[in-house]
Order: C-alpha cells, then sequence, then structure tokens
C-alpha cells in the first residue's frame, strides 16, 4: 500500500507518497458528474499544484492528443447507472483497465441526470440545454466542453456547431472564460464562495482540469484559466461536491462509494 502522507486541509485529503507533488485522493458528494480519462500504456498528462491570489488548485493537463482518450460514463451497457466511482472502477478492472484519475463533470437535474448536453461514445444521450432558469447551469453564457477527432473544443453553448462526429461531450454552466475574456457577470469581490472544478483548452490545444483546494469566487477561478492556465476558453464543471481522484495512490476516499451520476477519467490497461 505504500507509506500514506496524510493531511486534511479545508475538509480535503491528501494521501500517498505522491502527495508532495500535488497528486490527491479528494472527497467528493452525492450526485456528481465525472469524467474519466481513457489512456494507452505510456501517457504523458501532468499533474501539480499552484497558488493564485491566495488559493491553491490541483491541475490536470493532459497533452496535445491524449484528449482522444477521454471518455464520460454514466450508465451501464445494460441502462443500469453506475452509481458510483467504485463500480465503475469494478467494472474496468473485469475488463482489464486500471482507473488513473477522475473529475466530477457537469451539473444534474433532480432526476439524476445530466442538466444539459451529453454524448458518450458518440451517441447523444441528453440534448442540448438552451432553456432558460435559475442557478449556475443557467448562468448565460453556460457552454459545452466536447470532444471530435480533431481535438477538444470548449465553448458557449448557443455557438455550439461542431465540424464532424462529437465523439464525448458535456454541458455545464456558467463559461468562466470566452475567448480571452471573463464571463461578463463575474465581480471581482463576490462573495459567493465555493470548491469549485472547471476545464479549460489551452492556446496549445491541451485540455486542463482545475480545482480549487479551497472555497474560490467565479471571478478568481476564471482568472486562474485565463492567467495561468493559458485558457483564453474555459467552462465551470461543478462546486461543493468537487473532487479529484488519482488511484495511483492505491487508496479510496469515501467519495468512491458515493452515489454519482455520471463519470469523466483516464484509464489504461491493468499491471502497465
Amino acid at each position: 500500500m505504500g507509506t500514506m502522507i496524510g493531511r486534511l486541509r479545508r475538509g480535503r485529503r491528501m494521501l500517498g507518497p505522491m502527495a508532495e507533488r500535488g497528486r490527491r485522493l479528494l472527497p467528493g458528494w452525492p450526485g456528481a458528474l465525472l469524467m474519466v480519462w481513457m489512456s494507452a500504456p505510456a501517457w504523458a498528462a501532468t499533474a501539480f499544484t499552484l497558488e493564485h491570489r491566495e488559493t491553491q488548485f490541483d491541475v490536470y493537463r493532459l497533452e496535445k492528443g491524449e484528449e482522444q482518450a477521454l471518455r464520460l460514463f454514466w450508465k451501464r451497457p445494460d441502462g443500469t447507472p453506475y452509481a458510483s466511482l467504485y463500480a465503475l472502477r469494478q467494472d474496468l478492472e473485469a475488463r482489464g483497465e486500471h482507473l488513473e484519475f477522475a473529475v466530477n463533470g457537469g451539473i444534474y437535474s433532480r432526476e439524476m441526470a445530466p442538466l444539459g448536453l451529453y454524448i458518450q461514445d458518440g451517441e447523444t444521450l441528453v440534448p442540448l440545454n438552451r432553456g432558460s432558469g435559475g442557478g449556475n447551469f443557467f448562468l448565460k453564457p453556460n457552454g459545452i466542453f466536447y470532444i471530435t477527432d480533431q481535438g477538444a473544443q470548449v465553448v458557449p453553448a448557443d455557438t455550439y456547431q461542431p465540424a464532424g462526429r462529437v465523439l464525448q461531450a458535456i454541458q455545464s454552466g456558467p463559461m468562466l472564460v470566452i475567448k480571452g475574456e471573463l464571463h461578463p457577470r463575474f465581480i471581482p469581490d463576490y462573495e459567493s464562495r465555493y470548491v469549485r472544478n472547471g476545464v479549460g483548452v489551452d492556446r496549445a490545444g491541451r485540455v486542463v482540469f482545475a480545482i480549487s483546494d479551497g472555497e474560490v469566487n467565479f471571478h478568481d477561478f476564471g482568472t486562474l484559466f485565463r492567467d495561468r492556465l493559458d485558457c483564453p476558453n474555459a467552462l465551470y464543471l461543478d462546486g461543493q461536491i468537487s473532487g479529484m481522484y488519482l488511484p495511483e495512490l492505491h487508496h479510496y476516499a469515501l467519495w468512491a462509494w458515493r452515489p454519482l451520476v455520471a463519470i469523466i477519467g483516464l484509464v489504461r490497461p491493468a499491471g502497465k
């Protein structure tokens, strides 16, 4: 199991010998949407921690081309939901695969389904949501993170017109950064502060996930992607229930067993 280096920091747990390099196993909450990254044995994605505006952030950055291995999981082939990260891990292990990384994805509905567009392995399971309402999802413009065989994009939902077949996509909101500018409704000193996570695509075409280690408002979170991660477009995924998971540590927080709606993550053949 290795030596466990554990500490609690604002409700989060860091476990394992890689913790000093910013690789973390973080708790989550019921109802999260997750992204799962599927990888070949050799992959160059990097995890690191940086400080921005007095808050620390965990960052997971894929190299260009690795986005083709990103996949989303929500339901099993028989139509039943995975319901937990633990259940997905068991299913992957039965197929000879090992979960490397996961992060909760978009916002879900009261029916425990993705609230907006959800495309998994080329199949549209939930259509684009152009409606209006309350909550972060409807703080327009909201946006879509999607992948085609040409690469990954983050775009406002009202400009979503992908060229070619979309392999994976998830809608959430609000957009954090739009063509290098912060969302127009963000307020610098706004008091609404939560743990938040998001995804962007940097100017080199690399997908970048980030999660705050403490509470942060939308304005500061957006400046992280714009100013520190060089992402001209970035999308908020979720808050409060956010977590980042790295199973290479051989430890599993309670988050792994709690109910989930769908899952975004990184998988490689077991034993590699």
